[in-house]
């Protein structure tokens, strides 16, 4: 019998990203035994670097804007070896050559836009952050239990509540009827500027299967200003060292805490006897056994695949089945002789996020193809060059074009074996009008459509959140009824994915909550 055969875990982990991690490691950290289970060959999910050519890497995930302060805390991060990095400005590309540049945490300062566009800027985003100030408890908090309450859970609805009385009525009203209104209504109602509102537009919509026109969209912006870096609302940064540090700080917690850790360990299913989750069994038949089972991995392949339809009621069944979790983002890297040079961005640009989404309607125009399986021949999309602040993902002299690109559906009529020629061409026309001559720098191009991230990263339809981010899949909703809160219909089984709330990006909510709802549980 190897060590790993022996019955001596507290708790399995099923799946290596970050919030897989970030479970373990708090949960180790707490006394128990912990084993992590991933399938490939190396930890760190969709956050881990690959080499896409020869000399360069990079990874899906290029952009660190909700790493919560309670994971770096909790995780001692910064211990291990986490740095943030300076904040990033997100630069709004203009086919002009006159672009608009958000500086700070999110645009504490506009350059490029007039003195009265600044201005009203400056009371929206104040408006804007007050209100995802109001919801972010909500969205860090383990969702309450409608039905069983806790004291600790009323008191926090409470304070929800006493936050929304400060507002005043005028702000309380404008709350309540914005909150569920789309992104381009109410940039209409405040902005002028085409570029600022078509940033707003593409941050709104970054990741879902909506436009800014779709009602509910204002939504994604309150989640992004809910998100933090360094305690400021809404900032993002390129971390030293790329994404991939970042999974090898909190890797290294994990270890730190005595965490065990194996790859390339495929599991199979998760063995339920008597209603209880008791363990799991690998691709190779070998049966690991504890008393609690995690699973950081999408929550229709945790219940549909690993638990089996005959462990859990029909209804339940039927509710996770009909998550929507197919993906409208695809990720493309491209190698390049040199850096490229954006028409009218300076070197600080350069460093930071560069959108190309000249305007809302621009943006929606984008999103039109989409409901009926097609790509759009105009997409939108957010740029970095990692390579310019992490000189060791590309050769001397080289530079990495890492971008998120919408919209790009899950299920192409045409199949992506077609397609996905016809939308890199498109793509790369694009960046040609913001950045004249750069096709001509190309060495090499990757570009992962949802169903390339399905199959590289076992993510269900190819999307980054393991599930839409809207409103009728969120809090309470968040992955299913029935699982919400990390339990699940299988005692001794619990979520801490993307598919839980709050959702996803490189937040480490998910885990750290769900673990703590082990400890609170004891299980």
């Amino acid at each position: 019998m190897t060590s790993f055969d022996a019955p001596k875990w507290d708790v399995l982990v099923i799946g290596g990203g970050h919030n897989g991690l970030t479970a373990a490691a708090t949960l180790a950290k707490s006394g128990r035994k912990v084993l992590v289970l991933e399938v490939a060959g190396e930890i760190g999910g969709a956050a881990r670097a690959h080499e896409f050519a020869p000399g360069f890497r990079a990874s899906p995930a290029h952009l660190l804007n909700r790493l919560h302060p309670e994971v770096v805390k909790t995780l001692e991060l910064e211990r291990h070896g986490l740095a943030f990095g300076p904040i990033a400005p997100s630069v709004a590309l203009s086919r002009d050559g006159k672009p608009l540049t958000l500086h700070g945490a999110y645009g504490e300062s506009l350059s490029g836009a007039s003195a009265s566009e600044a201005a009203a800027w400056q009371d929206l985003r104040a408006q804007l952050l007050r209100y995802a100030g109001i919801l972010k408890p909500l969205l860090v908090r383990r969702p309450p239990d409608l039905g069983n309450m806790s004291l600790m859970e009323t008191s926090a609805f409470a304070m929800t509540g006493l936050s929304l009385r400060r507002l005043g009525k005028e702000n309380m009203r404008d709350f309540l009827r914005m909150l569920l209104m789309n992104v381009s209504d109410v940039a209409d109602e405040h902005l002028e500027d085409d570029r600022l509102k078509g940033l707003l537009a593409f941050d709104a919509t970054l990741g879902s299967h909506l436009g800014p026109r779709s009602p509910t969209s204002l939504l994604g912006l309150y989640y992004r200003f809910a998100g933090e870096i360094g305690g400021q609302p809404g900032a993002q940064a390129l971390p030293a060292g790329g994404m991939g540090a970042v999974v090898a700080a909190i890797l290294r917690a994990a270890k730190a805490a005595g965490v065990s850790i194996r790859a390339d360990a495929p599991v199979a299913r998760i063995l339920v006897e008597k209603d209880r989750a008791a363990g799991v069994a690998l691709d190779s038949g070998e049966e690991i056994r504890a008393r609690t089972v995690v699973s950081a991995i999408n929550p229709r392949s945790t219940f549909l695949d690993l638990v089996g339809t005959r462990e859990i009621d029909t209804g339940f069944v039927r509710r996770i089945k009909n998550i929507r979790m197919k993906g409208d983002a695809a990720k493309l890297h491209l190698a390049l002789d040199r850096p490229p040079e954006f028409t009218g961005v300076d070197a600080a640009g350069h460093r930071g996020r560069l959108v190309i989404a000249p305007s809302s309607d621009h943006v929606e125009r984008a999103f039109n193809p989409a409901k009926y399986g097609e790509f759009s021949p105009e997409p939108v999309m957010e740029i970095t060059l990692p390579s310019l602040s992490d000189p060791t993902l590309a050769p001397s002299g080289a530079c990495v074009l890492s971008a998120v690109v919408q919209y790009a559906p899950y299920a192409l009529k045409e199949g992506w074996e077609t397609g996905k020629p016809k939308f890199l061409t498109a793509i790369m026309a694009q960046l040609e009008l913001y950045a004249p001559g750069i096709g001509k720098t190309v060495r090499h191009a990757e570009l992962l459509t949802p169903a390339d991230i399905e199959a590289r990263y076992r993510m269900p339809g190819g999307h980054w959140h393991h599930g839409e981010l809207q409103a009728d899949q969120m809090m309470m909703s968040r992955p299913a009824f029935g699982a919400a809160g990390y339990d699940t219909p299988v005692d001794g089984l619990f979520l801490c994915g993307a598919g839980s709330h709050p959702g996803g990006g490189i937040s480490g909510v998910p885990g750290l909550n769900a673990a703590r709802r082990i400890i609170e549980m004891r299980g």
